[in-house]
């Protein structure tokens, strides 16, 4: 299967393997990236909910806003 999600008119593709090649997905990451801090603080509440903050959306020495979660 291959998948391609338009998000805010941003592209995520994706694709999964044959069965029995791989273990469940492991290790996985996915950054986003966002025009202004307010817009990445909507979309960073919105995945937060129901899942594990990591790290909280804070300014940092290479950017505006940044921060790691889990989502549910």
């Amino acid at each position: 299967m291959h998948a391609r999600l338009d998000i805010d008119g941003r592209v995520l593709m994706a694709s999964d393997s044959m069965v029995g090649q791989h273990d469940e997905m492991k290790g996985f990451s996915l950054a986003l990236s966002y025009s202004t801090p307010e817009e990445a603080k909507r979309i960073f509440d919105a995945l937060a909910d129901g899942g594990k903050v990591r790290m909280p959306l804070q300014k940092t020495f290479w950017a505006q806003a940044f921060g790691m979660l889990t989502d549910r």
